[in-house]
């Protein structure tokens, strides 16, 4: 039996949920060799109306597990992405020594604003600076980016990665499965530490076009101002100025992104949190994006293309395996479903990526929003692929 953490996936494509659900555990119990201590399963929306079936058996075939999972409008397992048809898809993890706090988290809406229950009453301000929360929510019922913007101010140190359950299109219909119980709502967390180092890899997928502007002015998410010019009018001169396949994605999806951290001569990858253009006001000449702007800030237009997504992925994974530390023995991948088919020419891009890489038992789902950190700061993201590498680490205290 292999020492220090271990790990395996296994997918099944059975159109019964009951059937899926014990073909994937067994298969990957048997690649485990051994007791999981944690195990993580994603199924597509076929077997959304018989999640308790899948977590009955899960708990009858992974006896002692911690088990947690949520549905995926497509699902991910190793070198596969299966789009649009059933599959169930069993990730495990022998972690001696670590400490594992899973929670059914829920928002109540106050006269305050709001506030978010179900925290384990073992997380602490030790717990929040040495691990990683894990975390599943379904995007009816549950705002993660409140709750994220909240954990960026009170746990600073805490690093986020997840996904918004998916294949559910009206409130309800999305499943959450924690500690072998099916919820509808709400999300499902899971702080992991010890034992295991989480390192994260965020994929934006974007590359920037032009220079950096300074919001002179603004109003909420509308860039009224840039560089004491109207907005619309800097991106006018910008595409004027642009290659004619830069103009052309310009027209098919633009992108802003907004600095992170101000305190910088130069930006580059990894410095900017991206946000979806979402409209352009001709009469003010100003645009609307996906997020909040404040008169100061610096931004810069993005494009995305499948060639730009292809390369920030394959360089950000480069750069991870060249790291001087563990080797990573398993990962998790949660990808947009707006990624896949939808934006790559062949199918299986984001798992195959990882597996050029990263050799190791990997599983995932395609979310309806994917939850990473990107300049220490934790986000709620769009068409993104957010990753978790997994190296052997410290057994916790």
């Amino acid at each position: 039996m292999t020492t220090g953490p271990c790990f395996a996936a296994a997918l099944s494509r059975r159109s019964d949920a009951g059937d899926a659900a014990r073909e994937a555990s067994q298969q990957a119990r048997e690649q485990l060799g051994g007791h999981a201590d944690l195990a993580l399963v994603f199924a597509s929306a076929h077997h959304q109306e018989h999640f308790g079936k899948i977590a009955d058996v899960l708990a009858r075939e992974l006896t002692g597990a911690l088990v947690v999972g949520c549905t995926g409008e497509s699902i991910l397992c190793n070198q596969l992405e299966i789009e649009g048809q059933p599959a169930i898809v069993v990730w495990l993890a022998r972690l001696p020594g670590a400490e594992l706090l899973p929670m059914h988290l829920e928002f109540i809406p106050t006269a305050e604003g709001g506030s978010f229950v179900g925290w384990h009453d073992r997380f602490s301000p030790e717990t929040a600076a040495s691990g990683t929360l894990l975390l599943l929510a379904d995007p009816f019922s549950f705002p993660a980016d409140v709750l994220l913007s909240r954990l960026n101010e009170d746990w600073p140190g805490l690093v986020v990665i997840g996904g918004m359950a998916s294949g559910g299109w009206q409130p309800g219909q999305n499943r959450l499965l924690c500690d072998n119980r099916v919820i509808e709502r709400g999300a499902v967390a899971l702080v992991l530490r010890g034992a295991v180092d989480v390192e994260t890899v965020v994929s934006q997928g974007c590359r920037p076009i032009g220079h950096p502007y300074v919001v002179t002015k603004a109003d909420r998410n509308v860039i009224l101002e840039l560089g004491g010019v109207p907005a619309l009018e800097q991106l006018r001169q910008l595409f004027r100025e642009l290659a004619p396949e830069d103009q052309q994605l310009v027209q098919h999806g633009l992108h802003v992104g907004q600095v992170i951290s101000e305190y910088q001569d130069r930006f580059g990858r990894g410095d900017f949190l991206v946000r979806n253009v979402q409209g352009i006001d001709t009469d003010q000449n100003a645009i609307a994006i996906g997020d909040y702007v404040r008169v100061g800030q610096t931004v810069q237009f993005h494009v995305r293309d499948a060639a730009t997504a292809d390369e920030d992925l394959g360089s950000l994974l480069a750069a991870a395996g060249k790291a001087q530390t563990a080797a990573v023995r398993g990962a998790l991948v949660f990808t947009c479903n707006g990624r896949g088919t939808r934006l790559f020419d062949e199918p299986h891009h984001d798992a195959q990526s990882v597996a050029r890489h990263f050799d190791v038992p990997s599983a995932g789902f395609f979310a309806q929003g994917e939850i990473g950190p990107v300049g220490g700061k934790n986000f709620l993201h769009g068409f993104t692929a957010s990753i978790a590498l997994f190296r052997a680490g410290h057994s916790a205290p």
